[in-house]
C-alpha cells in the first residue's frame, strides 16, 4: 500500500505488536498524531503532562512487561525534555524506542524554529539513534531500532524523523511477525568447566546477582544453582524482585545501603558468583578493598562490562539464563553446613542492629523544624517508623507492582518490601533519577492493569507532581505513599554524618499541602500520622479503583541504615547513629 511516512510509523508500531505509546504532540508530529488518531483502536496514546512523565511511563510499562516501551516526542524542547528519561533508561538497560518529529530536512542546521540535534544530544545515552531523511527507509529503521533496544544488553533507542517525511509517501508492505532479537553469545564451554571446579574448590560460596538476571528471564535458574552448591545470595537494587524476599538462601541487597548479612557475607566468603551484574560503585564501596578476600567468578551477557569496574578471576561473556543452566549442570552437588551456620549468626546479628538502630534516641525533638511530623502532639517514639509505613503498606498491597522515586523511601522499600515475583520492584538505580516514580508508575499500570504502589518522597514527589493529571485523566489505579519528612533526607543524612550538620538547602520549608494538591488534580488524598491511622488509609487505598494519596509524616533525623561511608568499604559499615 501506498501510504506517508506517518502512517508507516504507526503501521509498524502495530506490526511490533505495541500496544500503548506514552508522548506529548507538537508541530513536528502532528501529522503522526492524527494518524494515532485514526487508529486509536489499534493503539492506545497515554498523554502525559511532561515529555519526561511520557519516557519514565514508557520506561515503566516497559520495566514491568519485558516488551519494549515507546514514546513520542516533538522536535526541540519536546525532545529534550525526553532526555532524563532516555538516560534513565539507558543506565538501567530498559529497552525503550523514543521516536521524536523534527523540522523538515531543508530546514536543519538553520536554527529553525524548535530545531534541535537530538541525534548528537542522545548519542551518549542510547543504545543507537537515527535520523531518518528517506521515507521509503522509515519502516526498516523502526524495525531495526526493535531489534537493537531488544538485542543483548537492552537499552533505548532513539529515532529522529523531519516533518517532510512524515509527510512524504511509499509504498509499504507488513511483515508477518515481529522483528527477532540479534543472536544472542552463549558461554564458552571450557569456561562453564573452570567456573565448576572454582565452585568444587570453594567452602563459603556466594551468589551475587543484579538486573541482568530480570532481563535474562534467568530466575529460576540462579535459585537451582544456589540449591545445588548450597551457597546463600544477595543482590543490587537492580536485581530486587528476581528471587522471592523469603526465600532461605536469599539475605537481600547489598551495598551501600544493603542489607548487614548480605554485604558481610559477601565479604566473609571465599567465592563469589557475579550473575548480570556490573559491580558498580554504590555495591562495591572502595573498590582496591572489595574484593581482598574471595575470587570472583563474573558471568555477563554484555562483554563491556567484564573487568571494567572490578577484575574478576574467571570472565565468561554470554546469555545468563543459558550460562548458569549449564553451569549447574556439570557443577557437582555440595554443602556447606559451617558456612550456614555463619550465616545464621549473621542474619541474627542484623536483626539486633535494625533494632537498636530504631531505638537509638537519635530521634528527638528540633526546636528549629517546623516540619508537620512535629506538631502533631504525638512523642517521637510514637512517630510512623519508615519500616512501619513498608510492613502496613505491603499488608495491602497484594501483587501491586512497587515503584519507587529516588532517596531514602527508595532505600527502605529497596530493604523491607517483600518482593515475590520477577518484574514487581521498578526503581531508578543506575542514574538515580529523582521524579521517575509517577511516569513510571502509570506505565506500569497502564501496562498491567494492576494497582500500582508508589513509594515516594516530598522532594522527589515535587520533581513530577505535574502526573498526578495523566493518573487521575487516565483512571489509573494507583496508590501514592509520600514519606514526607520535610528535608530532601539523602542529602540531609550526608550532611548529618560528613559536613558537621551544615543543612545547606536541604530543609524544605515548603507549604504544598499534598492532600489538597491531590484533591485539586481529581485524587482522593489523606495524611497519616500513626500506625492505626496508616492501616486504615492503606486499606481504603487499595480498594479504591483510581488515583489515592497518603501523605505520612515521617521524623526529619530517620535515617538509611546500613551505610557504607562514600569511598569507604565494608570495614567502616555505619549501623547505628548516635
Amino acid at each position: 500500500m501506498f501510504i506517508s511516512g506517518a502512517k508507516i510509523v504507526v503501521e509498524t508500531l502495530v506490526e511490533q505488536g505495541c500496544d500503548t505509546v506514552f508522548g506529548y504532540p507538537g508541530g513536528q508530529v502532528i501529522n503522526l498524531f492524527d494518524e494515532l488518531y485514526l487508529n486509536r483502536d489499534r493503539i492506545n496514546h497515554v498523554l502525559a503532562a511532561h515529555e519526561q512523565g511520557a519516557a519514565h511511563a514508557a520506561d515503566g510499562y516497559a520495566r514491568a512487561t519485558g516488551k519494549t516501551g515507546v514514546v513520542i516526542a516533538t522536535s526541540g524542547p519536546g525532545a529534550t525534555n525526553l532526555v532524563t528519561g532516555i538516560a534513565t533508561a539507558f543506565l538501567d538497560s530498559v529497552p525503550m524506542v523514543a521516536i521524536t518529529g523534527n523540522v523538515p530536512c531543508d530546514l536543519i542546521g538553520r536554527d529553525s524554529f524548535q530545531e534541535v540535534d537530538i541525534v548528537g544530544v542522545t548519542m551518549p545515552i542510547t543504545k543507537h539513534n537515527f535520523i531518518v531523511k528517506n521515507v521509503c527507509e522509515l519502516a526498516d529503521t523502526i524495525r531495526m531500532a526493535f531489534k537493537i533496544a531488544k538485542s543483548g544488553r537492552p537499552g533505548p533507542v532513539l529515532v529522529d524523523i523531519p516533518k517532510d517525511v512524515q509527510v512524504a509517501k511509499c509504498e509499504f508492505e507488513t511483515q508477518a511477525q515481529p522483528v527477532i532479537p540479534y543472536p544472542v553469545t552463549f558461554a564458552d564451554s571450557e569456561e562453564l568447566e573452570k567456573a565448576a571446579e572454582m565452585i568444587e574448590a570453594a567452602e563459603r560460596p556466594y551468589i551475587y546477582f543484579g538486573g541482568g538476571v530480570i532481563s535474562g528471564r534467568a530466575s529460576s535458574e540462579i535459585t537451582a544453582l544456589a540449591e545445588k552448591i548450597d551457597a546463600p545470595m544477595g543482590c543490587t537494587l537492580m536485581g530486587l524482585s528476581a528471587v522471592p524476599s523469603d526465600d532461605p538462601r536469599f539475605l537481600g541487597m547489598q551495598g551501600m545501603h544493603g542489607h548487614y548479612a548480605s554485604s558481610i557475607a559477601e565479604d566473609e566468603s571465599d567465592l563469589v558468583i557475579a550473575l548480570g551484574a556490573r559491580f558498580s560503585d554504590r555495591a562495591t564501596g572502595n573498590k582496591a578493598r572489595f574484593n581482598k578476600n574471595f575470587k570472583i567468578i563474573h558471568i555477563d551477557i554484555d562483554g563491556a562490562e567484564l573487568r571494567k569496574n572490578i577484575p574478576a578471576d574467571l570472565s565468561i561473556n554470554g546469555d545468563i539464563k543459558d550460562a548458569v543452566e549449564r553451569l549447574c549442570a556439570v557443577v557437582k552437588e555440595k554443602k556447606h553446613p559451617q558456612w550456614h551456620k555463619r550465616i545464621e549468626e549473621l542474619k541474627t546479628e542484623e536483626q539486633r542492629r535494625i533494632e537498636s538502630a530504631r531505638n537509638c534516641g537519635f530521634k528527638k525533638e528540633c526546636s528549629n523544624c517546623m516540619h508537620p511530623c512535629y506538631n502533631t502532639g504525638i512523642p517521637a517514639k510514637d512517630r510512623l517508623d519508615p519500616y512501619d509505613i513498608v510492613d502496613i503498606v505491603s499488608s495491602h498491597a497484594g501483587d501491586s507492582i512497587v515503584v519507587t522515586d529516588v532517596g531514602q523511601h527508595q532505600m527502605w522499600a529497596a530493604q523491607r518490601y517483600p518482593l515475590r515475583t520477577p518484574r514487581t520492584f521498578l526503581t531508578s538505580g543506575g542514574l538515580g533519577t529523582m521524579g521517575f516514580g509517577m511516569g513510571a508508575a502509570i506505565g506500569a499500570a497502564a501496562a498491567t492493569g494492576k494497582h500500582t504502589l508508589l513509594f515516594t518522597g516530598d522532594g522527589s514527589f515535587g520533581m513530577n507532581l505535574n502526573e498526578l493529571a495523566t493518573s487521575v485523566s487516565q483512571e489509573i489505579p494507583l496508590v501514592i505513599v509520600i514519606m514526607n519528612n520535610g528535608v530532601l533526607g539523602m542529602v540531609r543524612q550526608w550532611q548529618t554524618l560528613f559536613f558537621g550538620k551544615h543543612y545547606s538547602n536541604t530543609t524544605l520549608d515548603r507549604k504544598t499541602d499534598f492532600v489538597k494538591l491531590a484533591e485539586a488534580f481529581g485524587a482522593k488524598g489523606i495524611r497519616v500520622s500513626t500506625k492505626e491511622e496508616l492501616d486504615k488509609a492503606a486499606a481504603e487505598a487499595f480498594s479504591y479503583n483510581g488515583t489515592y494519596l497518603i501523605d505520612c509524616l515521617v521524623d526529619c533525623n530517620e535515617f538509611v541504615l546500613p551505610m557504607l561511608p562514600p569511598g569507604g568499604s565494608i570495614d567502616d559499615i555505619i549501623t547505628e547513629i548516635k
